[in-house]
């Protein structure tokens, strides 16, 4: 049974803050392996990543063979269905219309001495996309990394994405061409990653890595990072439910399965000031968790990681929910308004009984790559913002350097650094 605690019992302060502390990923030391398989692919290129993922997910490739060709891709879109080809494209198109709004606007501006301010934004080059394979296929993750980089300007996207056995999903290639992705790698795990950074004769570096992954292709982009950009590293997925009695509790105990059956780690919590909701959403997620066909990893998230919290009001399930800082937050009130502006630390908020964080994941058009394990405190989703950078502008003419010289003179004097003072002064005639 999930965890259950009442805001209201002495310990709580003690087990909620266990709560929030308790690790929900198997603790694998995997940085020195990593290190030795990026120094590897440094050195050895093409080589390296060959035998690498022939070790490791048994694909058969070839260095002629790594990337996949466009008629590959051209015949894996053909063998999708009409259904999935059309519900891609909804999702493209919803994807793209949202993270369009997104796009920042260069500004310039003059202020009272002259002087020209402002910033302009430009789009990162080159970024790499991992995409998971081999037990989870998500061609949705393809189009929330690629369309925003598109939608930024990226001009060259470059796809890694594993095939275990050389099996690989022709849903994630029809996604990629529906994204504008023609570069695709059939290169998995902490090897792709470096590829990706590094370059090799096949594979051309990127600026930045995006993409979930395992421990290995997480271990990879912390080590990379500062050759290139990275998004960030993603955790084991979670949700956090917040109801009042105006919540349907088979919908609410269906959303809280919906994420713990990603397994590995997976993590839904409710909170509500109703404690018969509690009692009834708590037998609903049993009855439901029965009809599913594989149960196992959304018992087991359900069963090890989660909880109920029942609390006096509403007011103190938001305090709780900004400790918290959830990945997902489902508002399940009547009136979400009501609170929402309370909520300071989320990754994504979901409005009212009829916004199932699923709609989210595929079709709502915001982005499901968000900030796990509390780093929305300080972490945002996916967006436009991440695959561009901003420049700032500064021009003086005579007059309005004229005005700043002295206190930025004074400055320098006062941090000893003499050269920055006169590369200001002789331009002044003194």
């Amino acid at each position: 049974m999930p965890l259950r605690l009442d805001s209201r019992q002495a310990d709580f302060e003690t087990a909620f803050t266990a709560l929030l502390e308790s690790k929900r990923e198997a603790s694998v030391e995997v940085g020195d392996v990593v290190a030795g398989i990026i120094a590897d692919v440094r050195a050895r290129g093409d080589e390296a990543v060959v035998e690498l993922t022939n070790k490791f997910d048994k694909a058969g490739v070839t260095a002629s063979s790594l990337a996949f060709s466009q008629d590959e891709i051209d015949a894996a879109a053909a063998r999708v269905s009409p259904e999935v080809m059309a519900a891609l494209e909804t999702a493209h198109e919803r994807i793209k219309a949202h993270h369009e709004k997104q796009k920042p606007v260069d500004h310039v501006y003059q202020d009272a001495l002259g002087v020209t301010l402002g910033t302009r934004w430009t789009p990162i080059e080159a970024v790499g996309i991992y995409v998971p394979g081999g037990l989870a296929s998500y061609p949705s993750s393809v189009l929330m990394n690629a369309v925003p980089a598109k939608v930024a300007g990226v001009e060259r996207i470059a796809m890694a994405v594993p095939t275990p056995n050389g099996q690989y999903a022709a849903a994630i290639l029809a996604a990629a061409k529906i994204a504008g992705v023609s570069e695709i790698y059939r290169i998995g795990g902490a090897q792709a990653v470096a590829a990706l950074a590094y370059g090799t004769q096949t594979v051309a570096k990127v600026d930045k890595v995006v993409g979930p992954g395992n421990a290995y292709v997480a271990a990879a982009k912390r080590q990379v990072f500062g050759t290139v950009g990275i998004d960030m590293i993603a955790g084991p997925s979670e949700v956090l439910v917040i109801a009042d009695g105006s919540a349907n509790p088979a919908w609410v105990a269906a959303d809280l399965i919906a994420q713990t059956e990603h397994g590995a780690g997976a993590r839904a919590i409710l909170v509500t000031t109703e404690k018969g909701l509690a009692e009834v959403v708590a037998a609903e997620v049993e009855r439901q968790l029965a009809l599913l066909p594989k149960q196992d990893l959304a018992r087991e998230g359900w069963e090890e990681f989660s909880a109920i919290i029942t609390v006096a009001s509403l007011d103190e399930a938001v305090v709780l929910a900004n400790h918290i800082a959830s990945e997902h937050i489902e508002l399940a009130l009547d009136d979400p308004q009501q609170v929402l502006a309370m909520i300071r630390n989320a990754g994504a908020i979901f409005l009212g009984h009829h916004t199932p964080e699923a709609i989210g994941d595929y079709v709502g058009g915001s982005n499901h790559v968000l900030p796990t394990a509390r780093s929305a405190r300080f972490a945002s989703g996916l967006g436009v913002l991440d695959f561009v950078k901003r420049t700032s502008i500064l021009g003086c003419d005579p007059a309005s350097l004229a005005a700043l010289s002295q206190a930025a003179i004074t400055l320098s004097e006062v941090e000893e650094l003499d050269g920055h003072g006169r590369s200001i002064s002789i331009r002044l005639n003194r």
